[in-house]
């Protein structure tokens, strides 16, 4: 349908447009008019994506000198595809409503896995995997080697878009992932380096968010986009953990052995190298020529974590430029980090202190340190290695040494000698944790010219603002329309015995709660048909709540209602179960989800329609607030943002609550006969500061009057 908003004509996908959806996308052009950043809350399944897509590209054809791009960021590859149909589903209507389909290049963006269609390279499950074997038929040097020699194995569909696909660009339309392989294959071409390339003129671009906010992705990919753009980052409800992760490294002993291991592989190829290869490295530094990236897209890019521009026009230092010391100069700081993981106490200090700390041990300064990962990708490239994969401790090792010597201000470095799942065995871990996300989103920020965050549970904005260091121009809020209730959330704070429920450390092991809860889900499992979702805080207390449910019988009375499958830390068994859940759910069966607040079932699958008739919250997911990292950033929120410990860790809380019981479960809401049920059970939930945050959640997600 055609529509007028604020003046600017718009072509909505749909044949009716709701108030909110309207009221979205009055907001969202606001945002644009204004060049500045805005947070829009609405919740899923409602058409927030429909109308971002719709208003975005009506004021593209209408502003196209004003805003030249879109970036659209998403979580998983499932919500990428979404976001791609439903831009095809835009353009159909502007077909059917103006005569023609706007001249747009749209297309989505992953990594190797999910779009090589070599058939060997293909075959293989991990993404390590893949980015290895790719390199070993791609890298610029392989191909040299090819031209002199034709048994050195290449990759065809590489060779025929570097031939031919430069020079015939990509035709306009809408590409997901599968039409990209499709393309690929019909062409003879590659589909990731097509997109690779197709993406610095495309008009709107979709991919995950590791492509903008981690600095070492965002180097190789992003950093020519136009800054007349938009980026949206959909489902942004965690994106201060996103950007924490994205600049966080931790090692190992295992990391570090197999460092030491690398570092003497590498040796022993420095040693086979030609004096006059490694004479022309030498002379590149002494120089001061960083290698082009022309003709060099296929060689696995190992860009800088943030170093600032500033530094990298520095000389290399002299103590690291030639091959052989800069070996013997990893050398010892991998030995210096060994010697620091032997301790037998919990070990907390600042990146200053641990610069100073090296520096009176074995006398290394803070300047090659800083050039670590620069002088590593200097060195792997000039010895043409195509098993890059093998080096990646090595590599995450130098990037840890860039990072400590480039920031001294958001970090924190905690040694724990004992791990909380195995706190008797000696495995020491060094944590080198980001406090600061604004490191990761700052440059975002200031690049471009519009950065839009949108998800269903954002409140409170203030927070995101305050944890982002950004100040939006707008901020809106949308609740939900109900033509009828059809939603009937619940929360239970006490058993049938009346003794509280309570998942807090101190009451976990109480034989009547664990019983309450069992009763509680059994009973639902009695009166509610097809499929149930259960979430618990944490997988160990899950574990102890069905061991004790097994030994009290009540396992076998849900069994006879319905199908049990839990959620595990394998991700292969985690598929299985969702597949055997959603056919017991077609079947007429029944099932019962078994899962955890923060694992992956609560952040990338969707409960739509009798997958979901009712969610069940056992418990309030508060993260383990014994964790010295937890604590360190707590301490950093109070000092730097005058964040209280108690606001963050119910905000935290209570936006993964929401997440799986608003979000997860309202998509796809769009019958009227579906009737879903919503649980929480915990008397915390009827706390002031809980029941606060969570009612105001609520309201903005239904009216209360017809739910």
């Amino acid at each position: 349908m055609r529509l007028t908003v604020d003046g600017l004509p718009v072509i909505f996908p749909y044949d009716h447009v709701y108030p909110e959806q309207y009221a979205y996308m009055l907001e969202l052009k606001r945002t644009l008019d204004a060049k500045g950043h805005g947070v829009l809350e609405m919740p899923s399944g409602t058409g927030k994506t429909a109308s971002l897509l719709s208003l975005i590209v009506a004021y593209h054809l209408v502003h196209k000198h004003e805003l030249q791009k879109l970036i659209y960021c998403s979580r998983t590859v499932q919500e990428i595809n979404k976001a791609v149909d439903e831009l095809k589903k835009l353009l159909e209507v502007y077909q059917k409503e103006v005569g023609y389909v706007p001249e747009i290049l749209a297309l989505a963006l992953s990594a190797r896995k999910n779009l090589c269609i070599h058939p060997e390279v293909s075959r293989e499950e991990e993404g390590k995997l893949v980015d290895s074997q790719c390199h070993k038929l791609t890298a610029s040097f392989v191909r040299e080697r090819r031209s002199e020699d034709s048994s050195v194995p290449v990759c065809l569909f590489y060779e025929g878009f570097d031939e031919r696909g430069r020079k015939q660009p990509l035709p306009p339309g809408v590409y997901n992932l599968n039409d990209l392989k499709s393309f690929g294959s019909e062409k003879g071409w590659c589909p990731y380096f097509l997109a690779r390339y197709a993406v610095e003129h495309a008009n709107v671009v979709v991919f995950n968010y590791s492509y903008l906010l981690d600095p070492k992705i965002a180097e190789t990919v992003s950093k020519t986009f136009p800054k007349k753009s938009v980026v949206v980052f959909d489902e942004a409800h965690n994106i201060d953990n996103v950007c924490i992760e994205a600049m966080s490294v931790n090692i190992s002993r295992r990391t570090l052995d197999r460092c030491h291991s690398n570092l003497d592989r590498l040796a022993q190829k420095v040693r086979e190298a030609g004096e006059e290869k490694l004479r022309e490295e030498y002379q590149r530094l002494v120089e001061h020529l960083r290698q082009t990236r022309a003709n060099r897209e296929t060689d696995v890019q190992m860009a800088n974590p943030v170093l600032p521009d500033d530094i990298l026009q520095e000389a290399m230092p002299g103590n690291i430029r030639k091959a052989e010391f800069f070996i013997n100069f990893m050398r010892r700081f991998n030995e210096y980090l060994k010697m620091r993981l032997r301790v037998q106490h919990v070990v907390s200090e600042t990146p200053t202190y641990f610069l100073q700390h090296i520096h009176q041990t074995i006398c290394v300064d803070r300047k090659p340190l800083r050039f670590c990962a620069e002088r590593l990708h200097s060195l792997l490239w000039s010895l043409e290695l195509v098993d890059m994969g093998d080096f990646s401790p090595l590599r995450l090792v130098a990037n840890f040494a860039t990072l400590v010597a480039t920031y001294t201000k958001g970090f924190s470095m905690i040694i724990e000698p004992f791990q909380d799942r195995a706190p008797t065995i000696f495995n020491p871990v060094l944590h080198f944790s980001c406090m600061d996300p604004t490191l990761a989103s700052e440059p975002v920020f200031s690049r471009f010219q519009s950065v839009i965050l949108t998800s269903g549970t954002l409140s409170p904005i203030d927070i995101y603002c305050k944890l982002l260091n950004f100040h939006p121009v707008t901020v809106g809020h949308f609740t939900i329309t109900l033509a009828r209730p059809r939603v009937c959330p619940l929360v239970v704070s006490r058993g049938n015995d009346q003794v509280a429920i309570t998942s807090k450390f101190e009451a976990r092991a109480d034989t009547a709660v664990v019983r309450n809860y069992g009763n509680l889900l059994a009973s639902m499992c009695g009166v509610v048909p097809d499929g149930i979702a259960c979430f618990f805080p944490s997988y160990e207390y899950m574990d102890s709540v069905v061991s004790s449910w097994v030994e009290q019988g009540i396992m076998s009375v849900i069994q006879r209602h319905k199908l049990v499958f839990l959620e595990t830390r394998d991700s292969g068994e985690i598929s299985l179960a969702l597949r055997n859940y959603f056919s017991a759910c077609d079947n007429g069966r029944g099932a019962l989800l078994l899962a955890i607040a923060r694992g992956k079932v609560s952040e990338g699958v969707d409960f739509m329609h009798h997958y979901g008739r009712a969610v069940i919250m056992c418990g309030i997911p508060y993260v383990y607030t014994q964790s010295r990292l937890l604590r360190a950033r707590l301490e950093y929120l109070r000092d730097q943002f005058q964040i209280r410990e108690n606001d963050f860790l119910t905000f935290d809380a209570m936006r993964h609550a929401a997440q799986i019981t608003h979000s997860q479960c309202l998509i796809y809401w769009g019958s009227l006969c579906d009737d879903h049920s919503i649980v929480s059970c915990d008397d915390h939930v009827t706390s002031p500061a809980v029941c606060g945050e969570g009612s105001k959640r609520q309201d903005r997600l239904w009216h209360h009057d017809i739910c």
